[in-house]
């Protein structure tokens, strides 16, 4: 009996895996697409500032919370996904994100909300984000760049629909009802599709494709092998400066547009749509490109495109659309990038039978940056009363990017990517 267990071909939602493995996407996209929501933030921050009288730094406070417990929540999910399970830990994920949103909807105050949103309902958001990556990582050992990439484009497309859909809300029923409405249909809806996912059988391979020979640390444990490397760390910082410029402009979309070039709020709201639109097909762009080529010639150039736009930025002037919409599209494009080219480089450079938890240490650095940087770009504006102060130093953070990722972010051994070389090795299954 057992022998004939071990001989029956593996399926997938009752199609061969090497075909129903392709299904896996989408149902991650759709649960990164609610998880997503968090980078529709600022169609919140306007209506709350109103409400509770407060400031910039205050309302940024729930988001930048939100992304600090998301990035908390991380390893910590990486280290519990084996031992409880896909389902499971998806399930615990998406009823603390719903009852987080719930919570915030009860609030009358930024302090509660900062708990009950940024605290409760960011760690919901951890918990749940790494499972589906985890899940096609491992039924795409020969595309994890790319279907990595398309699986997480769910999480950047999702202000394209979340945004419009809150403010539609928001207009119809205020804030905290809007929030309510959303935390009873994101719990339903990954509760639901959680009962989907699951990995494939130790060692499973496709029969036919290419994979990526990744570095795999023999005798060493996890997660010393990486912590001792030299790439690690260059991948780290790279991260926190990937994510400080983008989390930061993300954070203020809608009211720079609205104060800095004049354009209506509702103008200014949609526009988020536009932007989560680029921040999504970079994805799988930066994917794909992470599979083949360096990892540093990939990093620089997200960093090239920041600085661009941060130009672009400190020189804009009211009434200057095109320009504020070029910058912005650059800002989401490269943020969603670093969601591609983090994780694809920690499957190339490390262990991938432990990509669960080492990600999650990797991902320690966006929570860095979420913090530093949503922080820093409301202080900047209360300090100075405009937002165009805020570019000079994410400019200065994009050089800085530049040199870290010439220096650091390249292979500690010759043998790294498998052969002694620099460059990824593709060999037949």
């Amino acid at each position: 009996m057992s022998i004939a267990r071990q001989k029956s071909p593996v399926t997938i939602f009752g199609l061969p895996a090497e075909q129903g493995r392709w299904l896996l996407i989408p149902l991650g996209i759709s649960i990164l697409l609610c998880l997503g929501t968090v980078y529709s933030w600022s169609v919140f921050r306007k209506p709350l500032e109103r409400e509770f009288s407060i400031g910039a730094t205050q309302s940024l406070l729930p988001y930048t919370v939100a992304l600090v417990f998301y990035a908390i929540f991380m390893p910590i999910a990486g280290y519990y996904i084996p031992r409880i399970g896909t389902r499971i830990t998806t399930i615990i994920g998406g009823l603390t994100m719903g009852a987080g949103y719930i919570l915030s909807s009860f609030t009358h105050s930024i302090s509660a909300m900062v708990l009950t949103y940024g605290v409760v309902a960011g760690t919901g958001v951890g918990i749940t984000y790494g499972v589906p990556m985890v899940v096609v990582a491992r039924w795409f050992p020969d595309r994890k760049g790319l279907t990595v990439g398309l699986t997480i484009i769910g999480f950047g497309l999702s202000p394209l629909i979340t945004a419009p859909l809150a403010n539609n809300l928001i207009n119809a029923y205020s804030v905290r009802p809007t929030l309510r409405i959303l935390g009873i249909a994101f719990a339903i809806l990954i509760t639901g599709l959680a009962i989907a996912l699951k990995l494939p059988p130790k060692d499973w391979q496709p029969q036919h494709g290419q994979s990526i020979a990744t570095s795999r640390t023999g005798s060493q444990t996890y997660p010393s092998a990486m912590l001792k490397s030299r790439s690690f760390y260059g991948l780290w910082i790279c991260y926190v400066i990937g994510a400080l410029v983008g989390l930061s402009a993300i954070g203020i979309s809608s009211p720079v547009g609205e104060e800095l070039i004049n354009i209506d709020p509702a103008v200014a709201a949609s526009s988020v749509s536009l932007f989560a639109l680029f921040n999504g097909i970079s994805r799988p762009l930066f994917g794909w490109l992470s599979d083949r080529f360096r990892p540093h010639y990939v990093a620089i150039a997200s960093y090239v495109l920041m600085f661009i736009a941060c130009i672009l930025m400190i020189h804009a002037q009211q009434g200057q659309v095109a320009t504020y919409l070029v910058a912005f599209c650059l800002f989401w494009f490269c943020l969603g990038g670093w969601l591609a080219i983090a994780p694809t480089t920690t499957l190339r450079l490390f262990n991938p039978d432990h990509y669960a938890q080492n990600y999650g240490i990797v991902f320690t650095a966006y929570g860095v940056g979420a913090l530093l940087g949503t922080l820093a770009t409301g202080q900047l504006r209360d300090w100075f009363g405009s937002y165009t102060y805020a570019f000079y130093p994410m400019a200065m953070l994009s050089i800085v990017g530049i040199i870290v990722a010439s220096t650091l972010l390249k292979r500690d051994l010759p043998s790294h990517y498998g052969d002694g070389t620099s460059t990824p090795v593709r060999s037949r299954e």
